[in-house]
């Protein structure tokens, strides 16, 4: 188990935590990076893009004109994709680009990536984080001049709806429940805040 500070926010320590090394401590993995981080681009593709082929082009079911004898090159369909309004040769075809590796490789990511903003000491645990009003300029303020941070995500129990509300418009910060943090939120942000309910929560989901 390894100890991290539990800090206000003024950024001074008021406790201590410990969390697992399982979960905070783990080695970096780039091949289990690239594999979750290619799953959530790739799962952001719609695949609706659509193009008639020849089989699917109305009319021309009927030949042109006759095999010989009119001095034009010979032709069976004004379908082909050679003729205006036929056919596309190879036409691309809606699909789903759907991607999904294993669970352990999921959960191993995200350690790895939790980890890597432990020894960036770019993780942050508050002891809470608690706003009178959904107001964005409030969050900034305690963001950017009390925590002295620049561009990170803030993870904090959803029922907190004054904080939710107000990080969600700042450009530069994001805001996440513990059951929605995700590789790619951890590793677009330069510094993870975690509330130590948040922090225990998300030990005990990925213990």
């Amino acid at each position: 188990m390894a100890k991290f500070k539990v800090i206000d926010l003024d950024g001074k320590q008021v406790s201590e935590i410990e969390l697992s090394d399982e979960v905070f401590g783990a080695e970096p993995n780039p091949h289990l990076f690239y594999e979750v981080a290619k799953m959530q681009q790739i799962n952001k593709r719609r695949g609706t893009v659509g193009v008639k082929n020849t089989s699917l082009v109305s009319g021309g079911g009927k030949k042109p004109w006759k095999q010989k004898g009119t001095g034009r090159a010979r032709q069976g369909s004004i379908r082909a994709s050679h003729w205006v309004g036929g056919g596309k040769a190879m036409a691309p075809k809606a699909r789903d680009y759907f991607y999904r590796p294993p669970r352990k490789v999921r959960r191993g990511a995200l350690r790895a990536a939790l980890s890597q903003r432990a020894r960036e000491n770019a993780l942050f645990i508050l002891d809470g984080f608690k706003l009178d009003a959904p107001k964005t300029k409030q969050a900034f303020d305690v963001l950017t001049r009390r925590l002295k941070l620049e561009n990170a995500l803030v993870v904090d129990d959803k029922g907190n709806n004054h904080l939710h509300r107000s990080v969600r418009n700042l450009a530069r910060f994001d805001v996440l429940p513990p059951e929605g943090i995700n590789l790619e939120s951890v590793l677009r942000h330069k510094q993870l805040v975690l509330t130590s309910a948040a922090a225990k929560a998300i030990q005990e989901a990925l213990s």
